[in-house]
């Protein structure tokens, strides 16, 4: 299995404060992100990510979020083997401590 980057829930509020442009993909499903998504995150559940290759930018990082870090690591992984630049965000929604939006 390669080496997946990660990024904690922490590191990213810290970006996102400082302004930085992120591209964050939360792939949880959708009565999940129904309670609240990162502000800024597009919405892709996991099961349709291979039918949405097409939205994706080899030439970008991307963030991959869900409830815990478990589906998200999924993702990156599977991203990871078609070329893509990914890092998922450990811990989760349920590590997230900053502001959501419906």
């Amino acid at each position: 299995m390669d080496h997946i980057e990660k990024i904690t829930t922490d590191e990213l509020q810290a970006k996102l404060e400082a302004g930085e442009k992120l591209e964050l993909v939360d792939v949880r499903e959708d009565e999940e992100v129904a309670a609240g998504m990162i502000p800024g995150a597009k919405h892709i559940r996991m099961g349709t990510i291979p039918d949405t290759l097409d939205y994706f930018d080899k030439d970008k990082e991307y963030i991959f979020i869900c409830r815990s870090g478990n589906r998200s690591g999924h993702v990156c992984q599977y991203l990871q083997e078609q070329g893509y630049k990914v890092r998922n965000m450990v811990g989760g929604m349920l590590d997230w401590k900053g502001e959501t939006e419906a």
